[in-house]
């Protein structure tokens, strides 16, 4: 961002409401400035569970992908315009097989996928009902959701949750229901009673109309079968 930030040596509006936002946070030690790490540091707050990052056999395997395929170094737009590729459409089709689905689709984080399944997927007045500590980026995607009503439950309690599927009973005939979880949840680590409330929402709707959705970004690699989450 480039611009006169001074006008006769006065501060304008919005550098002046800037400048008071960011000393209200270094007064309560909010203030985050950013800093290089160590290569040998020990990391205990960024996302990198597996430590592929500064793993050899990883970026052994990297850069052999690389030499082994023609590929671009950009993805030249989005992939309905000209970016996709029979490589992308490939390494799709294996996620796929891994996880024992009919397809997969690549997206740019986690934070993504979340915002755009919640975005897009439930439709006008169907209803989401949500883990009380459900990761952010579902909130994100909710606050665009076109979804009309949104229900949480306290967080891994199976009667609450059964309380507000059952609220919503009335509405199911119509409208479908899609329920958001984390099968390990990122902040505490524990495990989604998921089936429990598999059980719940075929016993409460039977007719499928009750969709299951499950943040894996925590669990895959490190839990279930060769880590399928």
């Amino acid at each position: 961002m480039a611009g006169k930030a001074q006008v006769d040596g006065r501060l304008s509006n919005l550098e002046g409401t800037l400048a008071r936002i960011l000393d209200q946070r270094k007064q309560r030690s909010k203030l985050r400035v950013l800093k290089s790490s160590s290569l040998n540091a020990t990391d205990f707050s960024s996302n990198d569970f597996l430590s592929l990052s500064t793993n050899n056999e990883f970026r052994k395997d990297f850069l052999h992908e690389l030499k082994a395929h023609v590929l671009p170094v950009g993805s030249t737009g989005s992939r309905l315009l000209d970016g996709n590729s029979k490589y992308a459409e490939q390494l799709e089709q294996t996620i796929a097989d891994f996880h024992g689905s009919e397809n997969a689709l690549l997206v740019g984080s986690g934070f993504d996928a979340n915002v755009s399944i919640f975005t897009c997927l439930p439709q006008p007045e169907d209803i989401i009902i949500y883990d009380e500590l459900i990761h952010a980026s579902v909130h994100d995607g909710m606050r665009a959701t076109r979804a009309s009503t949104l229900l949480a439950f306290k967080h891994n309690c199976v009667t609450d949750f059964r309380k507000q599927l059952t609220s919503c009973l009335p509405l199911v005939n119509r409208q479908s229901v899609f329920v958001a979880v984390e099968s390990v949840y990122s902040m505490d680590g524990d495990l989604a009673p998921m089936a429990e409330m598999v059980a719940i929402m075929k016993e409460l709707v039977p007719s499928g109309d009750c969709h299951l959705i499950v943040d894996e970004a925590h669990a895959t690699g490190l839990y279930g079968h060769r880590g399928r989450g």
